[in-house]
């Protein structure tokens, strides 16, 4: 007779430590970039990879292109990624963004003064701070 053995699952609550800012704007992806990069002074280079988004079982449910800029002063990774892509949302419940872009640390006071920044930006229309604990779809995100 052999014994069962218990099984356990460990259940982690992983905190967002990302900021999320939509943008609206009706340029292409590297024309958008050249001018935050300009605004910011950053230094954001288009991925090798695109940004896959998995459904059930694994499987790819959608890929965005996506730029990443480090900043090696204050330590902090940005993110702008392609909200549409082949009929499918990166955030399906904000599909009037075009871009999400995505601080990937907790300074409120640096994300303010990037959204002023963004909004000076000339391809870009509108730029504004989104509530991720109200976004269901944030759970997809992981970077």
């Amino acid at each position: 007779m052999t014994k069962k053995s218990k099984k356990y699952t460990l259940t982690l609550d992983v905190e967002e430590t990302y900021r999320m800012i939509g943008i609206c704007s009706h340029h292409i992806d590297y024309r958008l970039v050249w001018g935050i990069n300009n605004e910011l002074n950053s230094n954001f280079i288009k991925a090798e990879n695109l940004f896959q988004i998995f459904g059930k079982k694994g499987v790819v449910v959608s890929e965005h292109s996506y730029y990443t800029f480090f900043d090696d002063e204050n330590e902090i990774n940005y993110y702008l990624i392609k909200n549409k892509s082949s009929n499918h949302y990166l955030i399906p419940e904000k599909v009037e963004f075009d871009y999400l872009f995505f601080i990937c640390d907790d300074h409120y006071d640096l994300q303010k003064n990037i959204i002023n920044k963004l909004k000076n930006v000339s391809s870009v229309l509108t730029a504004s701070e989104l509530d991720t604990s109200e976004i269901k779809s944030t759970d997809n995100i992981n970077f």
